[in-house]
């Protein structure tokens, strides 16, 4: 049995969709896995070894360079990719109308959200099977149900994301134990102040742990090397690629993040995390998993760096 998977984005949506491979992969014996993604963020599918292949999409560049023949270009291959193969079953967990149409775009019957239960009720009228998933349920736990509805199974256990970080050596990295700071976010109202990141990095190093910050845009290397010359020991991590990131979050003793992707790629390698969360709910986007994790915070809260460090503490003694 041949599946496609469709969620494209964003980076955090892609982390989420990761245990619904695991669970196919362990109640369809023999099912081979295809996922279609953003190509930005293509390379979370492939940390997941029940994925047989990637499908890249770059609808966000495309939108951009629309009359640019190198558009219609990468279109056409796009197409041709999504067309090698006649599908069992089609999948769509993003429940977006974009979403439904990209998927419609390849063989086989497609299924998602009955049009109670998706982002956009008009992708519903796209899809050949419809099936209602609470709304009210973290994204996690409604991608594990529509994809058990879809193929006749029941959803059990906690979520396993499946995912394997490929080993690396970081010579800029120190010889002590670290901890990774996540500082950057999409929205500016999602970010923890600095003075927070300094206090926690301080008793950190106290601790005998070097804080490592990476950072993706030329403001967050910014905030980074700020940050790394007022926390003692600290690290400005160089541009990393995400399976990098992957890499240097899985040889961390633990990672602090906000409100972002990253976070959640940290659980999903099962690398001890603190989510703090400033100006949305954890509820149901925060970060969720098998290992050790803590949500802080939440819609105008601020949690302290005493309160981060103290959900740290398990991991840390």
């Amino acid at each position: 049995m041949r599946i496609l998977l469709v969620k494209t984005s964003s980076l955090g949506d892609v982390i989420h969709n990761l245990p619904v491979v695991s669970d196919i992969r362990r109640h369809v014996p023999g099912a081979i896995i295809d996922w279609c993604v953003e190509d930005a963020f293509a390379a979370v599918p492939r940390l997941h070894p029940g994925v047989e292949e990637v499908i890249p999409v770059a609808l966000r560049r495309w939108r951009k360079a629309l009359f640019a023949s190198r558009t219609w270009q990468e279109v056409a291959t796009f197409r041709r990719q999504l067309g090698n193969n006649i599908y069992d079953l089609l999948i769509d967990t993003q429940g977006l109308l974009k979403s439904a149409l990209l998927a419609s775009q390849a063989s086989g019957p497609l299924a998602g959200y009955a049009a109670d239960s998706a982002r956009e009720p008009l992708a519903a009228r796209l899809y050949d099977r419809r099936y209602s998933v609470g709304l009210a349920q973290h994204a996690v736990v409604r991608n594990r149900a529509l994809a058990a509805a879809a193929l006749g199974y029941g959803v059990e256990g906690e979520a396993d994301y499946g995912v394997e970080a490929p080993a690396a050596r970081f010579d800029w990295l120190p010889g002590q134990p670290y901890v990774v700071f996540l500082t950057a976010t999409s929205r500016d109202d999602k970010l923890w102040p600095e003075a927070h990141w300094t206090v926690l990095g301080r008793q950190l190093h106290a601790l005998g742990y070097c804080a490592v910050l990476p950072a993706g845009n030329a403001m967050e290397r910014e905030r980074a090397n700020r940050l790394a010359t007022m926390i003692p020991g600290a690290v400005a991590a160089p541009p990393l690629s995400i399976t990098e990131l992957a890499s240097l979050l899985a040889g961390s003793r633990a990672a602090v993040g906000v409100d972002t992707g990253l976070s959640h790629l940290a659980v999903a390698l099962r690398v001890p995390t603190a989510a703090v969360y400033v100006a949305t709910d954890p509820g149901l986007t925060g970060v969720l998993g098998s290992g050790y994790y803590r949500n802080l915070g939440g819609r105008k809260q601020m949690p302290v760096p005493e309160a981060v460090l103290e959900a740290l503490q398990p991991v840390l003694a």
